[in-house]
């Protein structure tokens, strides 16, 4: 089970997760435990490093810190009075030591990735321990483990590393045995390179961690607590109507995270599709729903289309000329060109005339990926490359899609009855996926009329 940072932000929280897990331990499940940081807590801690990294006078640390220390110490005396001295000793030394690192990137004026690694692991450092002395004060046994010592053993990316083949080793000789007798609370987010060196997973990094985690132990299932009740139709703040889907296949699921939808980043979908484990998403705040269940099969239900997701503060660069025709190693200037300025290409289209390639980025990537592609206009290579910024994306989602004649007829001519223009197209040979760029104002409306279209709000498609 993992929690996220809103599950375990506040005491009644906390308590909460105490009242999930002790039905299943006492039951005899063996259950291990994920947990992040406090709400707000993480984004706390790189705002602070930031700002001692540039600051010319002393920066407020102690300042920061005491207020650190106020939160999770009253968070400890609300949820385990009963482990207050044993547990404050713990927080109290791990914020020594971040006012330590703290200190020193003040003092050399340098904060390198390893460093801003190491400190922003300590949300997890703080969280882990109460949540854990919170399950012990119910006489369940417990104990906290960093993700190095639960075994995620990861790349040196940092900031964004990757778990390696052989966590799932360590994690089954360090973890497992733990299973029969106690129920591990694990830091997500974080684990360490194969020279012991702290390294943090990035986005849903925790997320990551319990799927790395789960398919380690060879869970029976990886269940990720969230406020949310689930994997829903569409974006419930632009469709009032869209519904939690009973289930979804793990291909859906990683098309949807792609487009911005709030499920499971596609990382955190891998480890559990490779061993095959159910994934489901439930809400911490409304346990007595079911939730989501992410699993191989595609077809639990006999819908076409599953979900629609947009994604909005994107722009759309063509880029055109007819030098392009017949030329190889077009694509491999432009795209080596973009990701040497770190551009991340969401969609791509390409005419069959090869003088035309469109692409979709992040809107704040968009002067990156020009100064990227300037060169490569002067050179010839090229003629032009223009872009649009008033765009917003749409992504079609749907298993059922794949051999289904007719679902791209309907797409677009529910479009053109709304009045609304695509401007690009974009399908993948899966056919899981069919996405189109619509002008940014045109945007939630196409959600909308999809959603109707193919029906989503309903139960079934009967």
């Amino acid at each position: 089970m993992k929690f996220g940072g809103t599950s375990v932000g506040e005491a009644d929280c906390i308590r909460r997760v105490a009242d999930i897990v002790e039905p299943h331990r006492r039951a005899g499940d063996e259950v291990a435990l994920v947990v992040s940081a406090c709400s707000g807590v993480t984004d706390q801690i790189i705002a602070v490093a930031d700002e001692v990294v540039k600051s010319k006078k002393q920066p407020p640390i102690g300042t920061f810190l005491l207020a650190m220390r106020t939160r999770h110490i009253r968070l400890l005396g609300e949820v385990a009075p009963d482990y207050v001295d044993e547990v404050t000793a713990v927080i109290d030394d791990r914020l020594t030591r971040l006012q330590n690192i703290l200190t020193a990137v003040h003092t050399l004026k340098e904060l390198t990735p390893r460093s801003r690694d190491y400190i922003i692991s300590f949300g997890e450092r703080l969280s882990a321990p109460i949540v854990s002395a919170a399950l012990r004060q119910r006489a369940i046994p417990s104990v906290p483990l960093d993700g190095a010592e639960a075994g995620i053993v990861t790349t040196a990316n940092h900031g964004d590393a990757r778990a390696l083949p052989a966590s799932e080793t360590s994690i089954r000789s360090r973890v497992v045995p733990l299973l029969a007798e106690t129920v591990p609370v694990i830091m997500g987010f974080m684990g360490a390179t194969e020279q012991g060196v702290i390294t943090t997973l990035g986005r849903s990094g925790s997320d990551y961690s319990a799927a790395v985690i789960g398919a380690g132990i060879d869970a029976d299932e990886i269940w990720i607590w969230t406020d949310v009740d689930g994997v829903m139709t569409s974006d419930p703040r632009v469709i009032k109507d869209a519904r939690v889907l009973d289930d979804i296949s793990y291909l859906e699921v990683m098309e949807l995270s792609y487009f911005g939808a709030r499920v499971l980043h596609p990382r955190s979908v891998e480890p559990a599709m490779q061993k095959d484990i159910p994934i489901r998403v439930r809400n911490t705040f409304r346990p007595d729903l079911p939730g989501t269940l992410i699993l191989r099969d595609e077809h639990q239900e006999k819908r076409v289309v599953k979900a629609i997701a947009l994604i909005e503060k994107v722009a759309l660069v063509n880029i055109n000329g007819a030098q392009m025709i017949g030329r190889p190693g077009v694509a491999k200037t432009i795209f080596s060109a973009l990701a040497e300025r770190e551009v991340n290409v969401m969609l791509i289209s390409q005419g069959s005339s090869e003088a035309n390639i469109s692409l979709i980025i992040d809107e704040s990537h968009l002067e990156a990926a020009i100064a990227a592609l300037t060169p490569i206009v002067k050179q010839g290579v090229v003629r032009e490359a223009t872009y649009d910024r008033d765009v917003a994306a749409v992504a079609v989602v749907g298993a059922g899609m794949a051999g289904t004649p007719g679902t791209g007829g309907r797409i677009f001519s529910a479009l053109g009855r709304a009045g609304i223009n695509t401007m690009m197209i974009s399908q993948g040979s899966s056919e899981v996926n069919v996405s189109f760029v619509v002008k940014g104002g045109d945007g939630k409306r196409a959600l909308q009329v999809l959603h109707d279209e193919f029906r989503l709000s309903e139960n079934s498609d009967d």
